[in-house]
């Protein structure tokens, strides 16, 4: 079947924004705008965390990582969603284009949703049990969770999401409603035997978006019960600030990918599931540095002292 898909399907055309032509242009320059802070942002995060030793915790190892996944995560999408922004027609993808987009952006989006379960496990062991931290948090840790995090992403989407999708049969001309090869808006477009994907597209969602929410959430519990146990008023505001940041951005990524493949399909607008995917796959990734940056006092502090070393002034 796969076989015929290649064959019959030389391209799919995604519609992008081309149905709504007085917002492309306004929408270009939005789009790239925010795709220049994100690569500038993740890009600091990145050089802050590496060069910085004030830095070098597994908190901010996991904040680096999540920057590297942001990066590719956008870059996966951002040039050609522009390149259809640029375009009054809608633009064509090939078949393996199609699923190698699709492919990435599912393996990446499953590694989030690791990484941020490891960053509240993280707060959570540095919180609830500190004199455990190192042993709990070791590098060696630190970096099995890491590699857990992708390994789990291209493990499932290989052998689920992507080959399952792909292999489907579609109609000789399918135009995908939407700006990027999304998994719902694929699926739609298939003429016959998707009931078997939809469900392990279902089950996935559930598994990886809401079992690591509902692990993050309880983490956050037992922290916010450690946070009003503690007598120091300046202790609690301190690790309220540094586990706020993190709640922030768990809430958007989370929330948005939440309504967009949990909630119900029937009567869901286009234009809608293309405001929600470009929130949570351009807007999301862009807030996260500028959270972690402007309301962590140690990102901050090492940002100024690398400005201050690159000065030729004395």
């Amino acid at each position: 079947m796969a076989g015929e898909n290649h064959t019959t399907l030389p391209e799919f055309l995604l519609l992008g924004f081309s149905d709504l032509k007085a917002l492309q242009g306004p929408l270009f320059w939005v789009v790239l705008l925010v795709y220049l802070v994100i690569l500038l942002g993740n890009s600091l995060i990145i050089l802050l965390t590496q060069v910085s030793p004030a830095l070098h915790s597994p908190m901010y190892f996991f904040l680096r990582q999540l920057s590297v996944v942001e990066l590719f995560y956008t870059t996966n999408i951002v040039p050609r969603t522009l390149a259809n922004l640029a375009s009054p027609h809608p633009q064509a993808i090939s078949f393996q284009g199609c699923a190698a987009q699709m492919y990435v952006f599912i393996v990446l989006g499953i590694s989030e949703c690791c990484l941020l379960t490891a960053m509240a496990y993280d707060r959570y062991v540095a919180i609830c049990q500190p004199l455990h931290y190192s042993t709990l948090l070791s590098p060696w840790a630190c970096m099995a969770m890491v590699g857990t995090s992708w390994l789990t992403g291209i493990i499932i989407t290989a052998t689920t999401h992507a080959s399952l999708i792909f292999s489907l049969p579609f109609p000789s001309h399918p135009i995908i409603p939407h700006f990027l090869c999304d998994i719902l808006p694929v699926l739609r477009l298939a003429s016959a035997g998707k009931h078997r994907s939809e469900i392990c597209v279902m089950t996935a969602t559930v598994v990886f978006i809401m079992i690591p929410f509902s692990l993050i959430v309880t983490s956050y519990i037992r922290i916010l019960g450690a946070i009003l146990a503690m007598a120091s008023t300046q202790s609690r505001r301190k690790v309220f600030s540094t586990c706020s940041s993190h709640l922030l951005v768990v809430s958007l990524f989370f929330g948005t990918a939440s309504i967009t493949y949990i909630r119900p399909q029937a009567g869901s607008s286009v234009t809608t599931d293309r405001v929600l995917s470009l929130f949570y796959t351009v807007v999301t990734p862009m807030l996260n540095p500028i959270i972690y940056t402007l309301r962590n006092k140690d990102v901050r502090r090492a940002l100024q002292h690398l400005v201050k070393r690159q000065s030729p002034l004395p």
